[in-house]
Parts: structure tokens; sequence; C-alpha cells
């Protein structure tokens, strides 16, 4: 397939649209006979159990969300334990419950539907407490399990086309999407949770890279094919979405000459059957990069979309530097955060909405995004609460980081009813609607853009839990009905996108 044939990209957003119409229609119930395992288990494969962590990183919570670290500074040496503390805050099991039914698993990023489609995957050169090779992370046991023995960066730094950062990384964190572990819940919209779903959890790693004073650069420019055989994954089931290069100044990676072995690892079956949903590997396939050229095609400045400046006196966001004072560390907070079930409908704080927005948008290090604070989402707000501002809606000047009012009055009920009629969005102090006008973006960067507007929403949206939660706020995201998110914010949103949502607020006390 061409990935510069968009139409594919537009089939499937227009394909897997919630409206009231596809909702009340669907018919699609859950079999719970036929409930999907949780984790990823290679039964022969030896476990390599990683080191536990106690003390807390020394960094503030704000500056590791907003902050990332020069690939060529000086940098500590990336071990063991360095990894260890990569895995747990952004895939790890932070903690456990018992029930009649058996055990529930909480993991260190949010989710869609608690599903956990995202596996990760480890490709290093030899560090110390590590020997050279390609792992899988598996977070039920907190362990890594070899699956190819010797220095593999070579593979993926020619699959990137030479990408400095992964060039230069001692070890890149591989994330792959496993489609029926997510579509046994959302069906074909799976392949939007993909991106959600892997961009909160990057968000924590990233934020871990910073608190550990190590680079972290995210590449979506790199040739399929390659990666997937590196892995040793079945491509019906599972694709690499993206690369995280981890650290600087490694030793330069060995060549690998020939055909890649197979890999003789026998892995657990997640359900009874699997039902395929063939959309989402079209559209995988659509958006993979298959040469050289095309990955150096991928990269360059973001296409900028000019909007019009709604009229009004601006709110400015500009975080205030006294959120860092006392700020908890990125570890505790993550440790705590969890999807918010309920909201107590009270108001919050305008400086508590500037401290979220404002440090969530600081920008990400990834070769999708040039200059690095560009954005390829629009924030669009639904107010109910915010003490010093009107309720109405709102749109996020990211450049000028202010708040401009589109509409005043009381949009609880609206709220409510666009996150796809879940009380949530009614009950929220704010609702944060990411939108995309994806013309010229899928113009520039053909169907894989479909994927880097995903992931960089995901990848802000997680920041907003990390920022909401430090503040002793909640935060969850919602679905939507794609359309009528436009229609809301329109005129000004007009010919965009509807990509993710946010709702945040007072946790309900249960």
């Amino acid at each position: 397939m061409n990935n510069r044939d968009t139409s594919v990209a537009w089939d499937y957003h227009d394909a897997t649209k919630h409206s009231l119409r596809s909702v009340r229609s669907s018919g699609h119930g859950l079999d719970w006979d036929n409930y999907p395992l949780l984790f990823k288990v290679y039964p022969n494969l030896e476990a390599i159990s990683l080191p536990q962590l106690s003390q807390p990183l020394p960094c503030g919570v704000f500056t590791a969300i907003s902050s990332s670290i020069p690939p060529k500074s000086d940098q500590p040496p990336l071990d063991l334990t360095a990894l260890a503390r990569l895995f747990f805050l952004s895939a790890g099991v932070t903690r456990r419950r018992t029930h009649a039914g058996g055990e529930i698993y909480f993991r260190a990023a949010a989710n869609t539907g608690a599903m956990y489609a995202i596996e990760l995957y480890l490709v290093c050169e030899e560090l110390p407490g590590l020997e050279a090779g390609v792992y899988h992370f598996g977070p039920g046991d907190f362990a890594l399990r070899q699956l190819r023995k010797g220095d593999f960066r070579n593979v993926v730094v020619r699959a990137a086309a030479a990408e400095p950062a992964v060039e230069n990384a001692p070890a890149i964190i591989v994330s792959t999407g496993t489609y029926w572990r997510n579509a046994w819940k959302y069906q074909a919209r799976t392949y939007r949770h993909f991106g959600w779903d892997n961009g909160t959890l990057l968000a924590n790693l990233l934020a871990a890279a910073t608190g550990l004073g190590l680079s972290a650069r995210v590449v979506l420019g790199f040739q399929d094919d390659p990666v997937n055989q590196l892995l040793a994954v079945d491509t019906r089931k599972e694709v690499a979405l993206s690369l995280v290069a981890i650290g600087s100044r490694a030793t330069p990676a060995a060549e690998v000459r020939g055909e890649l072995s197979p890999v003789n690892a026998e892995t657990v079956p997640y359900s009874k059957q699997e039902v395929d949903y063939p959309v989402m590997r079209e559209m995988h396939a659509a958006s993979s990069l298959e040469s050289d050229t095309e990955v150096r095609e991928w990269r360059g400045p973001t296409p900028r979309v000019r909007t019009p400046v709604p009229a009004g006196k601006p709110i400015p966001i500009a975080s205030p530097a006294r959120d860092a004072e006392g700020a908890d560390s990125i570890d505790r907070v993550i440790l705590r955060r969890g999807s918010t079930r309920s909201f107590a409908q009270q108001s919050i704080a305008l400086p508590q909405l500037r401290t979220i927005l404002g440090r969530a948008t600081q920008g990400v290090s990834a070769d999708f995004i040039d200059p690095p604070t560009a954005m390829l989402n629009e924030l669009y707000l639904i107010v109910n609460a915010v003490d010093g501002m009107e309720p109405g809606a709102y749109v996020f000047d990211v450049e000028r980081q202010e708040l401009k009012c589109l509409k005043e009055g009381n949009f609880r009920g609206e709220a409510g009813h666009l996150a796809l009629d879940q009380e949530l969005g009614a009950a929220a102090s704010v609702a944060v609607f990411f939108l995309a006008d994806l013309n010229p973006l899928l113009e520039h960067y053909g169907n894989r853009g479909y994927r880097a507007v995903q992931l960089e929403a995901g990848i802000v949206g997680g920041r907003m839990y990390l920022a909401a939660y430090a503040q002793h706020l909640g935060a969850t995201g919602l679905t939507f009905y794609d359309d009528e998110v436009t229609e809301f914010f329109s005129p000004h949103a007009a010919d965009k996108s509807a990509i993710f949502l946010v709702a945040i607020g007072k946790p309900a006390r249960r």
C-alpha cells in the first residue's frame, strides 16, 4: 500500500466515527467468556528480574513533564536500574487489588478501557547489568525476556534512516500495539486508541527519562517491516508503532549482516478466539514506510495551521514558576494516578488550569514535530467550573499561551452529551477536546500523519493527567461523538476532526 494514498486514512477515520446512530445500532456486546489475557506471556523464555526501586527521583513532576534533556549533554550512564525505572513508571504494575473474580492490575499510565494493548521491547548495546540484545518487557512479573542475543541496534538505525537520536542511543524502546487486546471491547476504533494509549504511556516514559537526566526522543519515521521482523511479532496481531531513543553517546552499533534468524518463542494465546477487523490492518499497512527515501521525506518542519483569533480579552496561561515549588516527584504522582471514575462538580482554581495547560504544551521531542513547541492538535475547552473564568467554550492558543472565549454559557449538558453521553463530561470542571485539521497533516505526512496526530494527543493528554494529579485533582480520557464536537466549536473549528478528550476536575470522594 502507498503512504501517500491518504484516502485510506480518511476512509478509516470516517468509518470509525461515533454518532448517535452508530452507537445505537452497534449491537456490540462484551463476550466475557472470551476476555483477553492482559499480558503477553512467553512461557519458555527465562525471566531476567528487574531491580526493585525505593528512592524517588529528585526531579519535580512539573519540570519532568515540561522539559527534556538535550541529547549532546553530559548524561548519567544508562544501566539496568535506570531501565527498570523507565519501564516501571511507563508500563509497570503500580498496585494490585484482589476481588471475588480474581485480581485487578493497575498500570502506571492511563489506558482505554484498561485493556493495555501496548507492549514494550528493548533493543540495546551491552549495558551495566544487562548484555546486548533484544528484549520484551513483562509488566506482570516485572522482568525482561531475551528474544535475540547481541547488539541489533543497527537494524533499527537503518530502519530509521540513521536518525541521529537513534544512531547515538545506547538503548531504543519500541512500542507495539496488539489489535485484539483492545478490539475485544472497542472493535475497529482500536487503531485510534493505539495512539492514545501509546501516547499516555510515552508521556510517563519521557517524564521519567527527564527525571533520570537522560535524553529521550520519539521517532515515528522508520521502515516498519525490519522493526517488526527484529521483534519477531506476528503482524496479523501485533505491530510496531513508535521508537524512543534513550540516552546518548553510545558506542557505534555493530553492522548486522544477512537475514535475521527466526525467533523460537512461543506465546500464550490472548483468548480462545480472536475477531479480526481488517480495516485496522489496512490502515496500518497504508501508513507503513517501505524505503529509506520515504523515511527521510517524513522529516521536516511541522505544517502550520493558521486559525482565526477570536475577539475578546485573552486569559494568559503561561504557567507560573512557583507551581514547581514543593512539587511531588514524578514517581509519587504516577503511583497515585488513576483514571477518575466520578467528579464532584466543584470548581478548580484558574492557576491549576494554567499549570495543566502550560506544562502539558511545552513541546514534545519527536521527529515529526519541528520546532519542538509546534503542535499538530489544537485544544478546545468547555469550562464548567473554574474560579476566575466565565463558563463557556474556549480555544487555547498554544503559541501565545492564552485562552480566548468562543462563546459564554453553561454547557455542562453539552459537555456530557459530546462525551458519548457520559456523566463524567458534564461533571468535570473542564473538558479539553483535541481537534486537528487533518488535511494539511495528511498532505505533509501521508497516512502516517494519522498515527502522529493520535500519538501527540495521547502524549499531551498524558501530561495533563500527571499535572492534574500532581495538584490532587482528577482526570480521565473519554471518547466522543466526532462530528458533533466539531459542530459545537464551529465556526472556529470548521473542517477540523475530533481526536481526543480529557476531562479534568475534583474527584468525588468514594
